[in-house]
């Protein structure tokens, strides 16, 4: 299904360069005037461009453990911590090597952007139409990666020709540019890109592996939201340009809601499409934009990342043995991310089952070598389900819902032991365990690797995009923005508000909310219980100006043990200072550019 792969071959145009630091300020050992001959050429270095964005660097793994930390989601595991260290522990320094090869990733992408947009105009036989497609989408890409690059660092050096420009080398230091003024240049090239030359969702089928006008404008919206709260990460009076940025970000919200996008039927529809290797399958085409993995470690196509293997269910390791396929070998995954008792309880409150099953682990795989199986004959890896309960058991099983595309574990091996309850295996499940007894920091469950279509599947690398904008995120944004805007929850933003919960099947609650701060927290709820682990939530709580306390209020709760499982394991994670809202300059590019002297504040 995937129509761009991103193999190793893909990327000659773009890794035939000299190995560079950061800022690219080595010459290349190729001349790129003599390279840029034709369109092909041209596809497969805008290619590599996309490239940078599935990087083991980026969302291919590490950008799950720094953007990973927040009072929804933490590092942790069923026997322990991996590490303690790093961003999503809140435990880092400055010359932590994930901050430092993102910084890395999102320059060398800024530098392949400049590089194609110094000489696309001049390849001969290219269609006027192509060339603005193709320099649109490196001109989005461009101001995506400094969008990152803002939103983790603030002022970062702002460098809009390639090292390698017009036969000579460009600065070799470069200072850091305030980020309002980065942020201008932002959304410029965003808007710009998609008027100019970008296509339409609809006429690239609506496959979110590539750019369109819907994911230019709707990430415009999360530019304009992010840049509205500046001023709460920096501790300073709201400046009056900030509401002219609500109404930019309903703009283009808005425009994204005329282009044919709509909420799948089943809030998991999406996501069992991303991890089947598939696109929008429920014709809604809710997925307006993914990054795209593809391959299962062997093979010509190798663009794989780690997508349900550092963040999905927990399963044991059945990569050796080859006998094992399909559902007696679902697929490894760590488990490193895990939901806290604060997004149980917030589905609980709103009485949100649909949404609670798909994205906290409504239960944990059970292999053979289980005490409780031992009287399972003839069979070898996985061979049932352990339910944390009997309702959620009877909720997959049986309502209906995703269980019906799910592996069956029947018979004597499923729904004979559950994690909450008083008696032994075989029994069926009698009473109810007491509140405060109840595990909630249950695993993160939204990206399922025995969705994957590979017959044997890789132990760590997994074919899964990375979700990076949903049409419900759309909504939510207009709804945020209409209300922080006019003051008050328009008719637009209730229906906003209200379509992505009647979807997830809860109640419509916005007759309630008519005053801007009751619809304003019920929307900080609705983003957590839709988007959780799409790594939204940390810079959610920056630029609401939450960030330090919303995490500090679960230290005390972790360490009470009540609902906790790895409570005082964890607890650390969640005591952060106001650092924290900024990633550290690594010291690798201040060692190199002489024009960055300090850090960021804390740092």
């Amino acid at each position: 299904m995937k129509t761009i792969k991103i193999t190793f071959l893909s990327l000659v145009a773009a890794c035939t360069m000299a190995s560079c630091d950061f800022l690219e300020k080595e010459p290349y050992k190729i001349t790129p005037e003599n390279y840029f001959q034709n369109e092909t050429e041209v596809s497969n270095f805008l290619t590599g461009i996309y490239a940078n964005l599935s990087q083991t660097s980026f969302y291919g793994n590490d950008y799950m453990v720094l953007a990973g930390g927040d009072d929804l989601e933490f590092y942790g595991g069923s026997t322990g911590r991996i590490s303690n260290t790093g961003l999503i522990c809140n435990n880092t320094t400055t010359s932590d090597a994930a901050v430092t090869q993102f910084w890395a990733d999102l320059y060398s992408g800024i530098e392949r952007a400049n590089m194609l947009l110094e000489h696309i105009d001049n390849v001969p036989s290219m269609s006027a139409e192509k060339t603005a497609q193709y320099k649109s989408e490196a001109r989005f890409l461009r101001a995506f990666y400094y969008f990152n690059l803002v939103q983790c660092w603030g002022d970062v050096p702002l460098k809009l020709e390639s090292t390698y420009s017009s036969g000579t080398v460009t600065d070799k230091d470069i200072a850091r540019t305030d980020k309002n003024v980065i942020y201008k240049f932002i959304v410029k090239e965003m808007e710009e890109a998609a008027d100019e030359g970008l296509l339409s969702a609809k006429d690239l089928g609506y496959k979110p592996n590539r750019i369109s006008k819907s994911a230019a404008w709707g990430i415009l919206a999360r530019v304009y939201l992010f840049w509205a709260g500046e001023h709460n990460r920096d501790d300073q009076p709201e400046p009056a340009e900030a509401k002219s940025y609500f109404e930019r970000a309903s703009h283009f919200g808005q425009l994204v809601m005329g282009e044919g996008h709509e909420l799948s039927t089943n809030y998991w529809d999406v996501f069992i499409d991303m991890c089947s290797d598939k696109y929008n399958t429920s014709g809604s085409n809710e997925s307006i934009w993914e990054v795209e993995f593809a391959g299962d470690g062997t093979g010509d196509v190798r663009s794989e990342g780690r997508i349900g293997n550092t963040i999905g269910l927990q399963c044991a390791d059945f990569s050796s043995q080859s006998s094992l396929v399909g559902k007696a070998d679902p697929g490894y995954s760590y488990g490193f991310l895990w939901a806290t008792p604060k997004l149980y309880d917030l589905y609980t409150r709103n009485n949100d089952k649909e949404r609670f099953t798909w994205n906290i682990a409504p239960f944990t795989y059970r292999a053979l070598d289980s005490d409780a199986d031992k009287d399972i004959k003839g069979k070898t890896g996985i061979v049932g389900r352990t339910f944390e309960n009997q309702e959620l058991y009877e909720l997959v099983t049986g309502s209906g819902w995703y269980g019906e595309k799910s592996y069956d574990y029947d018979g004597a091996d499923e729904g004979k032991e559950f994690v909450n309850k008083g008696s032994q295996r075989g029994d069926v499940y009698k009473k109810a365990v007491a509140p405060e007894e109840v595990r909630k920091d249950l695993c993160c469950a939204k990206f399922r690797r025995e969705y994957e279509p590979a017959a044997k599947r890789n132990k760590n690398l997994t074919s899964i995009n990375f979700p990076i904008l949903r049409y419900s995120d759309v909504l939510l944004m207009v709804a945020e923005a209409e209300n922080e805007y006019w003051g008050y929850p328009t008719d637009l933003a209730k229906e906003c508000l209200r379509d992505v919960r009647i979807r997830a099947g809860i109640s419509d609650n916005t007759n309630d909310l008519n005053s801007q701060n009751a619809f304003r927290n019920a929307i900080k709820d609705e983003r957590a219980m839709e988007l959780c682990f799409e790594f939204t939530r940390r810079f959610d709580l920056i630029r609401w100006g939450e960030f330090v306390d919303k995490m500090n209020e679960q230290v005390d709760l972790a360490l009470s043990g009540i609902n906790w499982n790895q409570g005082s394991q964890v607890a650390p994670f969640f005591r952060v200072t106001s650092a924290y809202q900024y990633f550290p300059i690594p010291d690798a590019e201040k060692a190199v550019n002489k024009l960055i002297t300090g850090n960021n504040p804390g740092w």
